[in-house]
């Protein structure tokens, strides 16, 4: 379909719209020619006028000259009628070259704008469909306001994100504050974030490695977390070589190495300023706990010995002790009621190259049977509450046994234990509670062993990471998942908090259970 305004002609035929006005223009000019020529012609055929024939008169002046057309015989009518075809003939051969430029310029402009159109087409290429853009108001540009500065944006570049504009100065991200330039960016309610400052932001990090939690097969991050220290580490550093702390559990991370004890354990710095490291620095927290029981009525007579171990004689220990439950899989304390020759700890170990402990000092030590308890082992080199809460555990399994509780099933006698256990962290890690007396000032006879621990055992005197170290030895009690030192505990645990610990003694002393 051609455009408006050109016109195609399907064949070439002569047309035209022409005005009488202009056809007899066209005619005057052709007399005019035709008059030249017959004047120069006048006399063809003969002298001045010869042959018979009337000469021609002109009339007008020289521009507008109209000729009168001579008598003629009535024999001559083939000459008129052939001068006034050949008149016809000039007249309509001008006419045609003139329709013929005519339409010769009108194809060229139709050429032209096809060819033009076409190229612009083939410009105007897009996978997308076309639109026409809003077309605004001047007095739009006064009413658009960045949402970044609430300044008016007015002419220039712009930004339309989350139903309102900006700067592109004034598009910042939350975290960096810097302006986003990407075609991707995320968002957290209401703010925008580089893609690589949301992840700093939410993605979990590794706490062992401290690089970005993998996803797993299908597309989820999974990763492992400390129910109680909320470490957050990859699963892989569960079955890798990464070294966990033996009293707090925690994973070791790549910036702050563990400290290895020489028999298989690590431990953490933190639980390292409190490691009670020989039998002789122990003494002080033993008289203590002693005197934590005589404060609760529970008096101690007998003098039971205490000795700080290694890992290895208190298993050996456990070996040739014929009764007695064990906390597996890693017993921490013993309760010993056999003869036995055990290998004691009396010089604390000083740190060697690679974080090792080197240069310690043992003795062998024969243990004899005065009473039903011939002594407590403790495992060494844990931090001072758990090494507390582990000898007040085995002093309760003293106290039952000097005091005639016979067979008692392990869910009652370790359950029992345990809670005397978080009873004593509970006086010593929470301010004001009154469940016993305080162990924080030991004896007189025990004063003089250390004063590196008594200082530290006195109240106030602890500092914060201790005292999370003492919640989790209190969490670790109560969440248990054994059966005899889990479920057990949770039953003593109700039974003296409805009847009170004596109470609860006398019953299980005549029953061998708890009292419901």
């Amino acid at each position: 379909m051609a455009p408006p305004g050109f016109n195609h002609l399907s064949q070439p035929c002569i047309s035209g719209d022409f005005s009488s006005s202009s056809y007899a223009e066209k005619k005057s000019g052709w007399m005019k020619w035709l008059s030249r020529i017959f004047r120069s012609g006048g006399n063809r055929g003969g002298g001045g006028g010869g042959g018979g024939r009337h000469p021609q008169q002109l009339l007008g002046d020289q521009e507008n000259m109209v000729w009168r057309a001579p008598a003629r015989s009535s024999d001559d009518p083939s000459r008129a009628q052939k001068e006034k075809e050949e008149l016809d003939h000039a007249i309509a051969l001008s006419l045609a070259e003139d329709l013929k430029k005519r339409n010769r310029s009108r194809w060229r402009t139709e050429n032209d704008e096809a060819i033009a159109r076409e190229l612009q087409d083939k410009m105007n290429l897009s996978p997308y469909p076309s639109f026409a853009p809003p077309q605004y108001h001047p007095s739009d540009y006064s009413r658009r306001y960045c949402g970044g500065c609430n300044r008016a944006i007015g002419y220039g570049n712009y930004l339309g994100c989350m139903g309102t504009f900006f700067h592109p100065g004034c598009f910042c991200c939350r975290s960096c504050g810097y302006p986003i330039t990407e075609h991707e960016f995320s968002l957290s309610g209401k703010d925008p974030y580089h893609k690589s400052c949301f992840k700093e932001l939410t993605h979990p990090k590794c706490e062992v490695c401290h690089q970005f939690i993998p996803t797993n097969r299908a597309g989820l991050i999974e990763y492992r977390c400390h129910p109680f220290w909320s470490q957050k580490y990859c699963p892989s550093h569960e079955h890798d070589s990464t070294a966990r702390c033996c009293s707090c559990e925690r994973l070791e991370s790549w910036n702050a190495r563990y400290i290895s004890l020489g028999d298989g354990r690590s431990l953490c710095l933190e639980c390292m300023e409190s490691a009670i490291m020989d039998t002789g620095d122990c003494q002080p927290l033993y008289h203590s706990i002693r005197d934590y029981y005589e404060g609760m009525n529970m008096r101690i007579d007998q003098q039971i010995p205490m000795l700080l171990v290694e890992r290895q004689a208190l298993n050996e220990a456990i070996v040739g002790e014929k009764h007695g439950f064990h906390h597996m899989p890693e017993t921490r304390g013993l309760c010993l009621s056999e003869e036995q020759t055990v290998t004691s700890i009396l010089g604390r170990p000083r740190m060697g190259g690679q974080r090792r402990l080197i240069g310690m000092k043992t003795q062998l030590q024969k243990l004899t049977r005065k009473c039903e308890v011939t002594a407590i082992l403790v495992l060494y080199g844990l931090p001072r509450l758990l090494t507390g809460a582990i000898l007040a555990h085995e002093l309760m399994h003293g106290w039952l046994r000097l005091k005639g509780y016979r067979n008692l099933n392990p869910e009652v006698e370790e359950g029992i234990c345990q809670v005397l256990s978080y009873m004593w962290l509970e006086s010593e890690v929470m301010p004001g509670f009154k469940s016993g007396p305080s162990t924080s000032t030991a004896s007189s006879s025990s004063s003089s062993s250390s004063s590196h621990y008594s200082l530290s055992s006195k109240k106030g005197g602890r500092s914060s990471a201790e005292n999370k170290l003492g919640e989790f030895f209190m969490h670790q009690i109560a969440n248990d998942a054994s059966a005899a030192y889990g479920e057990g505990f949770r039953a003593a645990n109700a039974a003296v908090n409805k009847y009170g610990l004596r109470r609860t003694l006398d019953h299980i002393f005549m029953t061998g259970s708890f009292p419901v």
